[in-house]
């Protein structure tokens, strides 16, 4: 399981649903966007882009232009059912790769891990919160208790992950639901608590006491260091 964040962006639901579970199933942690307008936001927290030219508002080229020079070592493969040279061209000015639809699950797996390879870099200092340690790059979470490695299920790690990212301020349910669901909340609606409770039976040194991920009652919930 390779634990690596990716930020798939893509307005096609169906083609979207397809590619997500095909990366979950290998072990990635994907945040699927259906269009660019968060991903200046996202990008920070992922380790490679994988960008749909075809887009609602802002295309993938200048999306694809705004994170480069952004996170100019951030690597981006283009998906695109354009096929043309002019087409590949232009991508390829910003863009590390350039896949054209329809394509192989397989050869879209080779391709990211080729792009990760080629851009690897040294692990940063981890982020420590109360007895966690969070090696962001690895996507690894270790209990300093015990000097055990924490293995969260997909969308736990995302929930997790999503409220590092955004360490100290007050998330509500719905934007929760919505970054790692990418759907709607529904009032009312109990996964997400459900999957929180789940988050701190592992977590939590009490769960019944959580220290890490406090809940504002009648908001959301908040982690802070």
């Amino acid at each position: 399981m390779t634990n690596t964040s990716l930020l798939y962006i893509e307005d096609d639901l169906e083609i979207g649903d397809w590619v997500c579970r095909n990366l979950q199933e290998r072990g990635y942690i994907v945040t699927w966007l259906t269009s660019g307008e968060r991903a200046l936001e996202e990008a920070s927290s992922n380790q490679l882009v994988i960008l749909d030219v075809m887009l609602p508002g802002l295309d993938g080229f200048t999306v694809g232009q705004r994170l480069k020079k952004q996170y100019p070592l951030l690597p981006i493969l283009m998906l695109s059912a354009r096929t043309s040279i002019d087409d590949k061209l232009q991508g390829l000015q910003f863009a590390d790769d350039y896949l054209t639809k329809p394509f192989h699950p397989d050869e879209l797996i080779a391709r990211i891990e080729v792009l990760l390879r080629r851009t690897g870099s040294p692990s940063p200092e981890p982020l420590k919160i109360k007895h966690l340690l969070f090696h962001e790059k690895e996507n690894r979470i270790v209990n300093q208790d015990t000097g055990e490695e924490i293995i969260l299920t997909g969308k736990q790690f995302n929930i997790f992950n999503y409220l590092l990212r955004h360490l100290g301020q007050i998330m509500t349910k719905e934007q929760i639901y919505e970054a790692v669901w990418g759907d709607t909340y529904l009032d009312g609606d109990k996964t997400l608590m459900v999957h929180i409770r789940h988050l701190r039976e592992k977590l939590e040194r009490d769960p019944a006491v959580p220290e890490i991920i406090e809940t504002i009652r009648g908001i959301g919930y908040r982690v802070r260091a």
